[in-house]
Order: structure tokens, then sequence, then C-alpha cells
């Protein structure tokens, strides 16, 4: 008996949220969480769901400007070491956007492992910006090289990290931008105080936060003054730029 082919495994995006814009001028990508190490598809159901309220959001805030937000859906759910696969599917999802829309800016925006994704992905020619949140980073080891840092020259980079983050260490993260902000001015870091991992307790400032950040990026919007700010500041104030309580309801703009 002939043994079944296996099928090939494709990453895909899903549908944009919303009524998708007649002309897609723009496009956020949203790159949910993973694991370390895993061979397991991913269930698109809780992909979908560990993003939804901020793809809304962001929907409702750049749709009138021709914003397109899609989940990319991982074809594993794990990075498994050299390999990298969710930064792989991050990357033919940037190509897949150009495929669709044509020359139009990408950011990508990724939660947990698909943080790490975004970042490392960041370097493909369609991306302007890149949100990291609550980024799953690996532990520095001198055997292993560092994290890759040089694609994000040109970019925009926005990284959000809960400081009280039981799952990975947020000092990573600021080393890590430390490590940016040496090749690309265009860096700024907000530390969410006493939250943890999933950022529950600020979620409306920390939804609010990536708000400002990409519809400035992407459309030219003015940024509010917390994010100027943290932009222009050396290091290390522009990247422990704390997130106030309320960001986003008394935000006020110049």
């Amino acid at each position: 008996m002939a043994q079944q082919a296996t099928a090939v495994r494709r990453a895909r995006l899903g549908r944009a949220f919303g009524p998708e814009p007649r002309a897609v001028s723009g496009v956020v990508l949203l790159l949910p969480g993973g694991a370390e190490s895993s061979d397991r598809r991913p269930s698109p159901l809780l992909a979908a769901a560990s993003v939804r309220a901020l793809g809304r959001r962001l929907t409702r805030a750049g749709g009138a400007d021709g914003l397109a937000v899609h989940v990319v859906h991982y074809r594993y759910r794990g990075w498994n070491g050299g390999e990298a696969r969710l930064a792989s599917d991050a990357a033919w999802a940037a190509d897949e956007v150009v495929r669709r829309y044509g020359d139009v800016p990408v950011c990508l925006a990724g939660l947990d492992m698909g943080g790490r994704a975004a970042l490392h992905a960041g370097g493909h020619e369609a991306v302007n910006s890149v949100v990291a949140i609550a980024p799953w980073l690996p532990e520095e080891d001198v055997a292993a090289p560092p994290e890759p840092v040089k694609q994000l020259a040109g970019r925009r980079v926005l990284v959000v990290h809960g400081t009280n983050d039981e799952r990975t260490d947020p000092e990573l993260s600021f080393r890590l931008a430390a490590r940016v902000k040496k090749v690309n001015r265009e860096v700024c870091r907000f530390e969410v105080h006493s939250d943890r991992h999933r950022l529950r307790q600020h979620r409306d400032e920390v939804q609010a936060l990536v708000e400002d950040f990409v519809m400035g990026v992407m459309f030219g919007r003015p940024l509010s003054r917390p994010v100027e700010d943290a932009l222009a500041a050396p290091p290390p104030l522009g990247l422990r730029m704390p997130l106030a309580s309320g960001f986003g309801t008394s935000l006020r703009r110049r």
C-alpha cells in the first residue's frame, strides 16, 4: 500500500477585521504568541482571540484612511530554534500583503513570541514599523548568537513590556531595545508598571498606545507627546518610559 503524502503546511492570513477598505493604503499584520518549541498546528480561533480587541481597535481608528488589519496564522506553534518558523511566516505574510495590495506600508505587531517574530521579520522591504508587546526573548547566552537588530534600521519600533512579566524577563527587551537604538534612533520602549505578561491590568492603555503609534507611523498623524518624547530621548530614558495610567483617555496632543 502506497504511503499517503504528508500535506504541506502553509501560513495564511485571516480575514481582515471589519469591512476591508476599497483602497488599501496600509496593513497591520497581527502576530499572536507561540511556543519556544512545538510541531503542533496553532488553533486559529485561539490565535484570533488573543489579538481580536487590538485588531478591532486599529480597524476603527484607521479604516477611513485605508488600513487593513489581518491576523497571521502560523504553520506551527513553535519557534523551533534556528528554524525561526514564526519569523518565516511573518515574512511570508509581508510578501502576501505586497501580492494582494501592492506597494503599501506594513506594520508588524506581535505579542509574546509573535513580538520576537515581528522584530526578526522587520527587515522585510515592505515593513516600515514594528510593535513588540511583551516580546518573548531568549535568555542571553554567550554560546549562542545574539538576537539580530541590524534589520530594524530605517524602521520605527515600539516595545511595550510589563515590569512584573512572569514569562519573559522585561530586562531582556530593554537590552534588545538598547542594541536596536545603536543602529536606529527611531526606537522607543514603554514600561507598564506592576503589570504582568498579558498586560490585562492596563489593557486599554496599551491598546491606546499601540493605536497612537500605528496611526502616526502609517498615516502621519501627530504622535502623542509621550511617544514623541520617548523617540527623542537618549537611552535609557526613551527605553524606560512609564506608560501613564489613563493613557488614551486623558491624552492631550500638541
